[in-house]
């Protein structure tokens, strides 16, 4: 024990005096190290971050909710859009009627979205995003204000003149955020509308699916003052109050209400679409499975880099002692112990 002590000793005192006699080396050796562990961090820490920031977003944009539409999920070269553009919009009268009619206790909104500016005192901000809904669209999204108030009942059922404006088109219009509760501002087709709240801050996202930063949510009746709700993208949002609803039974229900809405044959395709993030969710699955393959890919190449970097510098130091090593051979010690040493 203790000849094996006084061995660990002496090869330890031997790396030091190698480290201050072959600076350069030693630097080396430890930046390939240290950037190697840097890169294995740093990519598992991205790709996290990313699936995170995903979820994240599809929570927001409200989970186990069915949305009723012209068109299905998906996208690219192959979609078949023109299946999809001629069927009809759906309509206010169409969300009333399933809100009476759904079996499940649900909340059901309606919303449609255009891009247009608002101005105010010949002060100009483009590319903002008109959200006309009903008070159920606030009560899915948990709609909180940071300045002022919320959308109240009555002005939602009255389609009163008033706008929640999200926090970066406030600043952008006004200078700061608290400026623009009261104010009157001007939309498209110079549309007078009261701003009465403020969102608070949301930041960027990777899906961007609402963005509230730049957003003004009005009543829908004052969006469809400014253009036909026909043309402005309308969708019905439907969410069971318990969680327990299965999102399959959910639909089929809504299947049923929609086909009997628009005296649909059972033969008959159907005209409409019911879209849900949950299994949008699911196709993202695959695609989340293999970023974290290949960072798991990337975080390996750079342990191998690393791993010949060390073996590299090792067999140099060998090389450098092979009389050292032929000398303590001779005097009869022991493979093992030559390569603790070392």
């Amino acid at each position: 024990m203790r000849r094996t002590l006084e061995i660990i000793g002496s090869s330890f005192k031997m790396a030091l005096q190698e480290f201050r006699a072959n600076k350069l080396r030693t630097f080396l050796s430890l930046f390939g190290i240290t950037v190697g562990i840097f890169c294995i961090i740093s990519v598992l820490a991205v790709i996290n971050s990313m699936e995170k920031a995903v979820k994240d977003d599809l929570n927001s944009i409200a989970r186990g909710t069915v949305f009723i539409g012209k068109f299905e999920n998906g996208g690219g070269p192959d979609y078949p859009w023109w299946k999809y553009v001629n069927r009809p919009e759906p309509t206010i009268n169409e969300m009333n009627l399933i809100e009476k009619k759904i079996i499940y206790p649900s909340y059901v909104a309606y919303f449609a979205n255009i891009d247009g500016p608002a101005e105010y005192d010949g002060a100009l901000v483009t590319n903002l995003h008109y959200d006309g809904v009903t008070e159920g669209f606030s009560i899915m999204q948990s709609l909180t204000v940071a300045e002022g108030r919320n959308i109240e009942k009555s002005e939602y059922e009255s389609g009163a003149n008033v706008v929640l404006m999200g926090y970066m088109a406030a600043e952008n219009l006004f200078g700061k955020a608290a400026n623009a509760v009261g104010k009157i501002i001007k939309l498209k087709n110079d549309r007078p509308v009261a701003v009465v709240g403020v969102l608070p801050k949301k930041g960027s996202s990777i899906l961007d699916a609402w963005d509230y930063d730049n957003a003004l949510i009005m009543p829908y009746q004052v969006l469809g003052n400014i253009i036909p709700l026909k043309n402005a993208g309308g969708n019905i949002m439907v969410q069971a109050i318990s969680r327990q609803v299965p999102m399959e039974a959910l639909k089929d229900e809504l299947t049923g209400i929609m086909r009997s809405l628009r005296r649909l044959n059972p033969g008959q395709d159907r005209n409409f679409s019911l879209n849900d993030i949950d299994s949008f969710s699911k196709t993202l699955d695959p695609i989340i499975t293999g970023m974290n393959l290949g960072g798991w890919f990337i975080a390996g190449l750079s342990l191998i880099v690393g791993m010949f970097g060390v073996a590299n510098i090792m067999f140099v130091t060998v090389k450098e002692r092979t009389s050292q090593i032929g000398l303590k051979k001779a005097l009869g010690a022991k493979r093992r112990i030559i390569l603790t040493e070392f």
